[in-house]
């Protein structure tokens, strides 16, 4: 039967439509909308699509323009920043000086968040509107990193300055200025965009939480996902030889480690084998070592990872503003691990709780399960809980735990990005220590933290950095593990451009 010219052209008209949605498999759930809620990955990548920042990074962390078109140095203390011009809301509204001092006094109005964005604008003690495109900002010492720490912050319009996270995660007052403008949200199961330019590639974009790795593969080998991330590690190489399937990876900035409980006198998921009490031991410095030495690292990354991934005994890898090359990844010794416990008066070791989350890193509770398994290969009894990442955390803050395995990435590109939030003495009048939920603490470790981040001149500080990283490390302040690999997996025609952030973002999906 003959189509008549119009079914045709109806036909023909339908089908780039059909191609401008794209459909990504997350593998972690976000915690919240709102953008200065929660400093956690999964919430910053689905932020980047619908937002800007004052400054941006690009696929590699370099810093470049965002909402400001440049930005200097006034003089030791005080920046400027230009806003480029036309810059509009989702909503048609300009952006001007305004909007981006309300978004940086919001920061610390946020409730009850996990982990704060108050440590990157924290060292700001003045913001001054000169005009519509000018905003000055100052601080009350030499801040040289403060364009990276504003590449985290989402600029919103000034009436949310008073909205709360629940106003946001409802939708209400959530716009942007980034490339996709935010349609609705169904909790737990899916996010879906709209472009904002219409010659955008992708119309519409559907980013579905799927944290079930099979269900994830699953749904990109039927058509129903067009791009996935975090490929589980024991299906890389399988989809690597699909001729259907195009890989994408890069080396990531994240760092897998554990966060002992270093303050409290008794602690609880620590206790002798017999479940009496006992003094907490992971205070003891060599008793963190131990468990540091009985991780088999290399095993971690070749049999749980499938080797995606590098072994870890820093916070940030090779090649990263403040890596410190006098430390590698500590070597497999599982009878030093016996001989520091034994030194540290646990002869006979003692009973352990590892707590971890079981859907927000790649094989995260398999990692957890195994690490438990080599601790108790050291005389470490080791029981393993894993709960769901939106648990896990909020409990982990509260201080629920004794040993806890987390993700943390180098955000802005560079070491204190991530040694701030996770080693700094926890102080919330100053921003520090958001992320230390182990209560790690030394004044000398925080005087060169500090000492590094009002360093103008790169050399110096970065070799405060690489102090500050080898007084951490010796402490065993945390325990690195591993650096996690990024990938991506698409069909369909579609690529992905990879980010050593892991971040997914719908305007890095081509065809």
């Amino acid at each position: 039967m003959r189509l008549p010219l119009l079914a045709i052209a109806l036909a023909i008209g339908a089908s780039p439509a059909v191609a401008q949605e794209l459909r990504v498999g997350l593998a972690a759930n976000i915690t919240s909308l709102d953008p200065h809620f929660h400093v956690i990955g999964s919430n910053s990548a689905l932020a980047r699509n619908i937002f800007d920042g004052l400054v941006n990074q690009d696929d590699r962390q370099q810093l470049t323009p965002g909402l400001a078109e440049s930005w200097r140095a006034v003089d030791g203390t005080t920046w400027e920043f230009t806003l480029r011009e036309g810059a509009r809301f989702h909503d048609g509204a300009p952006v001007t000086a305004e909007d981006v001092a309300a978004s940086l006094r919001r920061i610390p109005k946020v409730r009850n968040s996990p982990s704060s964005f108050l440590p990157f604008v924290r060292p700001i003690t003045g913001i001054s509107v000169v005009d519509a495109r000018t905003l000055r900002l100052t601080t009350a010492e030499p801040f040289p990193l403060l364009p990276g720490a504003l590449s985290r912050i989402a600029i919103l319009p000034a009436a949310a300055e008073a909205a709360e996270t629940s106003d946001l995660n409802a939708g209400r007052g959530l716009v942007g200025t980034g490339p996709y403008r935010f349609q609705r949200s169904l909790p737990g199961d899916r996010v879906e965009l709209a472009a904002m330019d219409p010659a955008n590639p992708w119309q519409r974009v559907s980013f579905r939480f799927v944290p079930n790795n099979p269900a994830r593969v699953a749904g990109l080998l039927a058509g129903d996902l067009d791009l996935i991330e975090q490929v589980p590690t024991a299906d890389a190489a399988r989809l690597r030889r699909d001729s259907r399937i195009t890989m994408a990876s890069a080396a990531s900035n994240r760092v897998m480690y554990l966060h002992p409980d270093h303050d409290r006198a008794t602690t609880p998921f620590a206790t002798a084998k017999d479940g009496s009490a006992i003094p907490n031991p992971l205070r003891d410095v060599r008793v963190r070592r131990a468990l540091s030495l009985a991780i088999n690292r290399a095993a971690l990354v070749d049999r749980v990872m499938d080797g995606e991934g590098a072994p870890a005994g820093q916070l940030v890898p090779e090649g990263y503003f403040g890596h410190a090359p006098t430390i590698s990844a500590p070597a497999f010794d599982l009878a030093g691990a016996r001989r520091l416990l034994t030194e540290a008066g646990l002869p006979n070791g003692f009973a352990l709780t590892l707590h971890a989350s079981n859907d927000r890193y790649p094989n995260d509770e398999k990692v957890a399960q195994a690490l438990g398994q080599m601790w108790s290969r050291a005389g470490i009894q080791t029981q393993v809980v894993v709960q769901p990442g939106s648990v896990f955390f909020t409990r982990a803050s509260a201080r629920d735990y004794t040993l806890i395995m987390g993700g943390a990435a180098a955000e802005t590109g560079e070491a204190s990005s991530v040694m701030r939030p996770l080693l700094a003495t926890f102080d919330t009048a100053r921003g520090d220590g958001s992320g230390n939920r182990g209560r790690y603490s030394n004044p000398d470790f925080d005087r060169l933290l500090r000492q590094a981040l009002t360093a103008v001149e790169d050399q110096a500080r970065e070799a405060l950095l690489r102090q500050a990283t080898e007084l951490a490390m010796q402490e065993m302040g945390v325990i690195p593990v591993f650096f996690l690999s990024n990938t991506w997996a698409s069909r369909g025609g579609v690529t992905y451009r990879p980010r050593s952030d892991g971040y997914t973002l719908a305007g890095n999906a081509g065809r």
